[in-house]
């Protein structure tokens, strides 16, 4: 049977390591985008019996391409078209602060068992992990064919383990530097934040959000509007419903801070029904939570923060929709004048009441995410992975960031008291369109020779969508995020695309 073996050597305590590993959020943070999803967590931690369900994308670019595709008709269309393979693992083996391991109960393989040991390395840790693998047919192909299969499933392997090195070590970093990490428990007595709700938990950035405060030892309640799930650990889900009014200022006594990123998909023609809904559902989902937590920090003073998203696009999608000559669009300059410019200044405004109470309000102004899960990576990919990509636009600038940086701002902001008001949530060296398609075109060894007729974005999201989303020209500053002390894992937009596409 094929074997596969990685080591991991890290610069934390085993205990620590560990402890990540056990905390929920740990499977979403290691399991790459490029390679599929997390359907299920581990339904209890790393114990023997636990069972986790993931969605597997074939292996290579193609997969994700296919994947990314696939994705992107089904939410145009509803067609539940789906490209990706079931996985379900149960976890054996489990030996506290040493070591577990997990067995695929049903999936593509004809076999599959990892380990995983942790082991002390001086003051760090060493994690060695073996995959005995058998893959369907392997054993009747001729024997050149099954080492070739061999090989580029190893291959393969290595991208993803690659993945999960850079993804462990950062995170617990990120943990290290806000006192997070197990071993610091204690350490930071004014650390105020134990329990978190997330609204859109179940989104591109929320499901990583959620993720990261889990690993940093804080407890998640995800908002939800449909009938809490009773088997939640530990304080369960809450209840809201924006279009309803409803919202138990109660459920969020136990609460220190808010984080905030559920609304309408952006994505669609700007009908007049669809603008509608991609500004009430922002600006009424945000007041019935400033107002809620308003009544929950006057009846009980905690130091409560609610974490708001916003966009980039509040400062207008190009020069002319913008009362100022500002080329580098900083947090103090005013709104603009175009419809997202007009949303995100109301989507803002909507957290006064939390702010008069006494709760800290941060707004995270996002600019393009980059993940092929995801938003305009993902819409990109296809076309470039078939060698048909180009420039969408020419030389409009392109404000984005890394998924895993735009989560970790979230967090970021969530543990650090002294941050207010507006930060923009983008990468520091924005890109033009033109460098943006250049960039991913290498990282992905594809031609960018086509550039994207402006048709195309107009038969898509109407002409005011494709000016205000797909042709937007947005020079944002990360100053302000920097200033806060935080730290980029991806300055770079190649370091970003090489992360989250595995190149």
């Amino acid at each position: 049977m094929p074997t596969f073996e990685y080591q991991t050597r890290l610069p934390f305590s085993r205990e620590d390591v560990f402890a990540w590993y056990s905390r929920p959020g740990a499977l979403t943070r290691l399991h790459p985008p490029f390679a599929g999803r997390v359907l299920s967590e581990p339904s209890r931690g790393l114990e023997t019996g636990s069972e986790s369900v993931l969605g597997i994308n074939l292996p290579g670019l193609l997969g994700t391409a296919v994947t990314a595709a696939a994705d992107m008709v089904s939410t145009a269309t509803s067609l539940p078209l789906r490209s990706w393979m079931r996985w379900q693992a149960r976890h054996t083996d489990f030996e506290p602060g040493r070591g577990f391991s997990d067995e695929m109960v049903s999936g593509p393989a004809s076999q599959w068992r990892h380990e995983h040991r942790f082991d002390d390395d001086g003051a760090g840790t060493i994690i060695k992990e073996t995959v005995e693998y058998q893959l369907p047919l392997t054993d009747r192909l001729p024997r050149a064919v099954a080492s070739a299969v061999e090989s580029r499933m190893e291959a393969e392997l290595r991208r993803i383990f690659d993945f999960r090195q850079r993804q462990t070590t950062q995170d617990l970093a990120f943990h290290q530097s806000h006192g997070m990490l197990a071993s610091q428990e204690g350490e930071n007595p004014g650390q105020s934040v134990r329990v978190a709700a997330v609204s859109g938990s179940g989104g591109l950035i929320g499901r990583q959000v959620c993720a990261l405060l889990s690993g940093a030892g804080v407890q998640v309640r995800p908002m939800v509007r449909r009938t809490p799930d009773s088997s939640q650990a530990a304080g369960g889900e809450i209840l809201w419903d924006p279009e309803a009014g409803t919202l138990d200022p109660a459920d969020l006594e136990e609460v220190d801070v808010v984080i905030h990123l559920a609304g309408h998909p952006l994505a669609g023609r700007f009908t007049t029904a669809h603008k509608e809904k991609v500004r009430s559902s922002r600006v009424a989902g945000t007041e019935l939570i400033a107002k809620a937590l308003a009544d929950a920090e006057t009846r009980d003073p905690r130091g409560r923060a609610l974490i708001n998203g916003s966009a980039v696009g509040f400062y207008g999608a190009t020069p002319e929709q913008r009362s100022h000559s500002m080329e580098l669009l900083t947090e103090d300059l005013p709104a603009g004048t175009d419809f997202l410019a007009e949303v995100c200044r109301a989507w803002e405004q909507a957290t006064e009441s939390a702010h008069e109470a006494g709760v800290r309000v941060v707004m995270i102004r996002t600019g393009i995410v980059q993940s092929p899960a995801g938003g305009v990576l993902q819409q990109m990919l296809p076309l470039f992975a078939a060698g048909l990509g180009g420039p969408l636009g020419d030389d409009q600038w392109q404000s984005w960031i890394s998924i895993d940086d735009i989560a970790s701002l979230f967090v970021h902001t969530a543990l650090s008291p002294s941050v207010e008001g507006p930060v923009n949530g983008v990468g520091p060296e924005p890109a033009s369109a033109q460098a943006y398609a250049r960039v991913l075109a290498d990282v992905l060894r594809r031609p960018a020779a086509l550039p994207v007729p402006s048709l195309g974005p107009k038969l898509l999201l109407g002409e005011q969508g494709a000016r205000e989303l797909a042709l937007a020209d947005q020079r944002a500053s990360a100053e302000k995020a920097l200033g806060t002390g935080f730290g980029f894992r991806h300055p770079s937009l190649e370091a970003a695309l090489r992360h989250v596409l595995g190149r």
